[in-house]
């Protein structure tokens, strides 16, 4: 007797099972623990199949689920390096680091897409960009794409269309209550595949931007013959780089009165004295007394202190310190920690 087996004893070998049957365990077990797993990134058919595994598992013994996460385990650590799978996920991990013509040739060559959620590389456009887009789709597809943005680019996308176009995207939203997830996927991969079907520029900023960026900070006398010259030869073109020109000035025209202590307090002292020195007569003169005016008495009556200290001030000194004070300014719009007026949208109110 005390040699026979028992027949009700617990199994001690594990159960054999196959590679999918060992995935959905390890899943299982690493979603009990609290793990986040991308399985998002896997091919939707390989999803589906892991899904259905679950599914079909029922009950597995400690025995089999111990053996499974030790074979897991081990096999981890033997893992030296791993590379992604495909073209596709290596042109996604060496995004950035290889020329943008590099990786577009690549692309073409291989007919391969981007990987990843298409709305998201979509999401990244600026509102001109998605405004381009917009107007070159049918009303039901630019519904959509609105449908996908976030509240404040949708609205600033909103901002970059004419009139009669906003309000037909706006009203065709009303008809996207059945859309399905498939047909949006579609549409946002066919959306994405015009973006890889452009051709790469050579420069990131438009024409107009890269000229205005530089007169901003030239000489004025240069400035003002540049454009000058520019109205003769295209007065089109130098009315796009009078929009994007923001010099000492502008500030009135374009800086809020309640930014103004923001600015004082991140610029240079030295620079902001000399500018305010030399801003003496006209607009610039105006200049000064409205930054004097929107900062603190304390702070407004210190500077007027420094300023006749400084007494008489060279004129290329005074000119470098004001293009010093606008890019300070310049600096503090484009990490959001102010918004410049738009000199279009004043004049229309």
């Amino acid at each position: 007797m005390g040699g026979q087996p028992v027949a009700d004893a617990p199994r001690r070998v594990p159960r054999q099972l196959s590679n999918l049957e060992k995935a959905a365990v390890v899943v299982r077990l690493l979603l009990n623990a609290g793990a986040e797993i991308p399985l998002e990134e896997l091919p939707e058919e390989l999803q589906a199949r892991l899904t259905k595994q679950m599914g079909q598992m029922g009950l597995v013994d400690r025995i089999t689920l111990d053996a499974v996460a030790e074979e897991f385990a081990e096999a981890l650590d033997g893992i030296g390096l791993s590379f992604p799978h495909g073209l596709a996920g290596a042109l996604s991990a060496m995004d950035g680091k290889i020329a943008a013509t590099t990786a577009a040739r690549l692309r073409r060559e291989a007919g391969v897409r981007q990987m990843g959620d298409p709305w998201q590389r979509l999401r990244a456009l600026p509102p001109e960009e998605l405004a381009e887009i917009a107007q070159a789709e049918s009303t039901e597809v630019a519904a959509v794409l609105l449908s996908k943005l976030d509240t404040a680019k949708a609205a600033a996308l909103l901002g970059q269309l004419p009139g009669p176009v906003a309000r037909r995207i706006t009203y065709a939203i009303s008809q996207t209550g059945r859309v399905t997830p498939e047909a949006v996927d579609r549409i946002g991969w066919s959306l994405a595949a015009q973006l890889d079907a452009r051709p790469i520029l050579a420069f990131a900023d438009r024409p107009e931007k890269r000229v205005g960026n530089i007169l901003n900070q030239s000489a004025p006398a240069t400035r003002d013959q540049m454009m000058s010259a520019l109205d003769e030869e295209d007065a089109t073109f130098a009315s796009s780089v009078r929009k994007v020109l923001f010099t000492f000035t502008d500030i009135p025209a374009r800086l809020s009165p309640r930014d103004v202590p923001a600015v004082v307090r991140v610029a240079d002292q030295d620079q902001l004295i000399l500018a305010l020195a030399a801003a003496t007569e006209g607009d610039e003169a105006a200049v000064a007394e409205f930054l004097l005016a929107n900062m603190s008495t304390r702070m407004a009556d210190n500077l007027r202190d420094e300023i006749r200290d400084k007494g008489k001030v060279k004129r290329s000194e005074g000119e470098a310190a004001m293009t010093a004070l606008v890019g300070v300014i310049r600096g503090l719009a484009d990490d959001g920690t102010l918004q410049l007026i738009d000199p279009d949208e004043d004049s229309e109110d």
